[in-house]
């Protein structure tokens, strides 16, 4: 077993905006135009911000983590969150060495209902090949050039193949005591943790804590501990450093088909594809 690792909780005091960073002075600057930027993150914060313009903003190299007001959303490899007009979010790479690729869109009348909502999506050979040709851009794309066409077509394209929001998110506690066990559970995840064991261990009943979980969260014990260890396994999978197995160990699974199985269902791709790297497509197609 490796050591357990320590959880930081990115809801820590934030150190205040440098004015010049592009996304709080030239997203928005021009009202009309996409706005395109590609960089190695090399920071580990970007504080808490909104923008007039939607947001999409695909990772390559490792983990990202967006949080909202409400939900903590975890971005691996080779997916694309996409954040609506006026949502407020802060971003925190994994590694400074993450490519931030962000694309900013205009809202427009009438638009389709998945651009009003935020979602994590896999992105497939198509999308991949057309978010690399924006690499060649940087800044404003202004209405009627060639690139605000191929960037506008990006976004149409969306709903069209993203029918699969992944449930790569988490709802942030707001009791504080419901806050402390959260905590307990990441700071185990490497063992068996058993809800009836829980709840004796921090005063509740079984129901009182059921009920707890389904106030605050809107979700189970077993929903929430079963994406969080899912989570943590993709960590461990993108850090290439342990086999498939012993991934499933430090996730508390002894069975390795069960932790395969759980992790499909979520992810739509078994582990040992995801290992491998392979492309992910996404579901149903």
């Amino acid at each position: 077993m490796l050591k357990k690792q320590i959880v930081f909780d990115f809801r820590m005091e934030q150190p205040p905006f440098k004015v010049d960073k592009y996304y709080i002075k030239k997203v928005d600057a021009d009202k009309k135009s996409i706005y395109c930027h590609h960089d190695i993150m090399g920071e580990l914060l970007v504080p808490t911000h909104k923008h007039d313009k939607a947001q999409m903003l695909y990772a390559e190299g490792d983990v990202v983590f967006v949080t909202t007001e409400t939900k903590s959303y975890f971005l691996p490899a080779r997916h694309f969150i996409w954040i609506p007009s006026g949502v407020e979010h802060s971003i925190h790479p994994k590694s400074e060495q993450v490519m931030m690729r962000n694309l900013y869109f205009p809202v427009e009348k009438d638009e389709d209902e998945f651009y009003k909502s935020e979602g994590i999506y896999p992105v497939n050979n198509l999308l991949l090949q057309m978010m690399m040709f924006t690499n060649q851009w940087n800044g404003d794309l202004k209405k009627g050039s060639p690139s605000f066409v191929i960037a506008k077509a990006i976004k149409a394209i969306l709903p069209q193949i993203c029918h699969t929001n992944l449930p790569l998110e988490l709802p942030q506690a707001k009791d504080a005591r419901l806050g402390k066990i959260l905590r307990y559970i990441e700071n185990n995840l490497g063992e068996t943790i058993l809800f009836a064991d829980v709840a004796h261990q921090f005063g509740y009943s079984e129901r009182s804590l059921y009920r707890l979980f389904q106030k605050d969260l809107k979700m189970s014990f077993i929903q929430y501990y079963t994406i969080r260890r899912i989570l943590k396994a993709i960590e461990l999978l993108l850090e290439r450093k342990l086999s498939v197995k012993e991934v499933a160990l430090e996730v508390g699974y002894n069975s390795v088909p069960t932790f395969s199985n759980t992790f499909f269902k979520i992810l739509g791709q078994r582990p040992s594809d995801y290992l491998n790297g392979e492309e992910i497509l996404e579901r149903g197609k």
